[in-house]
């Protein structure tokens, strides 16, 4: 085995903390990340009387006789609400709308950067689970999407599933779809390095939350042998003796339909002899221990997804045989980061019209991003691109609104080249912008504060 580099953890600690340090300092100087600004050109004032009144009746009017044309005339075509109530904020827990509120506009300018798509945090003051969904119903007109994002289970469950159902506007937790998403092209193109075979695979998951659970549905219809699969909870292994879990609808499902030799115990007897294991649990180091990946099968996947600390040091994960290691943090190699998924996903969408966002759509999503390394490029630590690959969002976007129109829940049918074409003129315009504020000068230099 070839000698592992040593690691100075105190120093990889005290970097981790910098970033922390840094936003302590530029988001008050900022005073937030995000702005309205006008699109349209304002030579004079006379021009209010086109944009505004009297001259804007006569749109109004328009969209009255012909609803649809409001994606024509608005903004409504290219803007999604990122609706959050505050109460599983990173790994920080219930810490309430207002201390969500820097995340959400974080989330915006990914969107608007990596995307092209103008998005609009939106922090509820409520936790009811029919307010939320009641909430996101009645913004539909102002849409053309909602990501939920922060919201707890299992709330976040039946909110999502009724929102999928009555909503005529795509919802999506980036949470559940967006990191099974991500972590699915991941574990594609890690199979290809190890050379194993999807349908043969056993894969142990350890922690059973939103994250997990909806990425143990994509590992299913993707070909994934559910009685190959054993998830652990806190209380241990999900199996069909857990009957602690019937009032849970998605943890039991998985908990009849996997883990066919009903194995029981912890995530120790959960990682036995398995091929792979994908963790979003409990922040580490020493959640998952070295000796329990030894006695994993040959050339092991894993997958420690857990912020800000893995489950177990990378280095620790490779010295104990593991063939791929992944993590959720972007200073070790192959970060699982819904970044990569969720602005090309919603710039295809949009561009199509679509009312939902399907399993199938996310599936053909995470088979795009895979592709987006050819299999001659893959490598044990270069399993996923990154966002500097920013070609990978119009191909991500061209891909699934091809899905979507295939599927009949696209409102415009357009070719993979002109949705393609058209997501990256828009991503490109977006980071222009950026790029022409900041050397302007409207988008101040932060230096002095760093």
């Amino acid at each position: 085995m070839k000698k592992q580099k040593k690691v100075d953890v105190k120093k990889l600690l005290e970097a981790a903390q910098e970033p922390s340090k840094i936003a302590r300092k530029l988001h008050p100087f900022y005073r937030g990340k995000i702005e309205v600004v006008p699109k349209c050109r304002v030579k004079d004032l006379n021009d209010f009387s086109i944009w505004y009144s009297p001259g804007v009746a006569a749109v109004c009017t328009d969209i009255y006789k012909n609803p649809e044309l409001v994606y024509e005339y608005t903004n409504k075509w290219n803007s999604v609400a990122i609706v959050s109530d505050g109460t599983r904020v990173l790994g920080l827990g219930d810490i309430g709308p207002e201390a969500g509120m820097p995340v959400m506009e974080g989330k915006a300018l990914l969107y608007k950067y990596l995307g092209g798509v103008d998005a609009y945090p939106i922090c509820l003051g409520t936790k009811d689970e029919k307010e939320i969904v009641q909430t996101v119903k009645i913004l539909q007109p102002s849409f053309g999407g909602v990501n939920l994002e922060d919201i707890e289970q299992p709330k976040c469950f039946p909110v999502l599933n009724t929102l999928r159902k009555e909503c005529h506007i795509p919802v999506w937790h980036d949470d559940q779809q967006g990191t099974a998403l991500v972590t699915l092209a991941g574990f594609i193109n890690a199979l290809k390095v190890v050379g194993k075979k999807i349908e043969k695979v056993k894969i142990a998951m350890i922690g059973a939350g939103a994250a997990n659970i909806c990425i143990s549905r994509l590992l299913i219809l993707y070909g994934v042998d559910p009685a190959n699969i054993i998830i652990a909870d806190l209380k241990g292994t999900l199996h069909k003796e857990r009957f602690d879990l019937k009032p849970f609808p998605e943890k039991w499902v998985l908990a009849v339909d996997t883990n066919i030799n009903s194995v029981c115990g912890g995530i120790k007897e959960a990682m036995e002899n398995a091929d792979a294991v994908i963790a979003l649990s409990a922040p580490g180091p020493g959640v998952i221990k070295k000796e329990w990946i030894e006695r994993m099968a040959k050339n092991p996947i894993v997958f420690t997804c857990a912020n800000p600390v893995p489950e177990i040091w990378p280095w620790e994960a490779r010295e104990a045989g593991a063939a791929i290691v992944a993590t959720g943090r972007s200073d070790f190699p192959n970060q699982v980061n819904n970044s990569l998924g969720f602005p090309g996903v919603f710039r295809g969408v949009l561009d199509v019209r679509a009312s939902t966002i399907t399993d199938s759509m996310c599936i053909t999503a995470a088979t795009e991003l895979a592709s987006c390394i050819g299999d001659n490029k893959i490598k044990p630590d270069k399993i996923l691109p990154t966002m500097d690959d920013w070609e990978i969002f119009p191909k991500v976007a061209a891909a699934i609104g091809v899905k979507a129109i295939k599927e009949k829940v696209a409102g415009k049918k357009l070719n993979y080249d002109r949705i393609f074409d058209g997501a990256k003129a828009i991503i490109k315009r977006s980071r222009a912008i950026t790029e022409t504020m900041m050397k302007s000068g409207y988008i101040k230099s932060a230096k002095d504060k760093i």
